[in-house]
């Protein structure tokens, strides 16, 4: 699995779920809307610490940008 794209998906679908346009989510995290948009598209490479400020601008944990789909549901499933 390519972890970048991975990371891209997450991302956006959490930033439309916050229903937070990219130019919104860029004053939020303190990233460029130039950042954000190379981020959704798979185009960048995100650090540990890019991750980390990225999910604390979103409102979630660092980890919820690393899990794949089918981990979601199973985790969303569980009591």
């Amino acid at each position: 699995m390519d972890m970048r794209k991975l990371v891209a998906q997450n991302v956006k679908r959490i930033r439309l779920e916050r229903g937070l346009t990219q130019e919104q989510f860029s004053d939020v995290s303190g990233f460029s809307q130039q950042y954000v948009s190379g981020l959704e598209t798979g185009r960048r490479n995100p650090t540990i610490v890019t991750l980390y400020e990225l999910a604390k601008a979103l409102g979630v944990s660092h980890l919820d940008l690393l899990q794949p789909p089918s981990s979601r549901s199973k985790r969303q499933s569980q009591p």
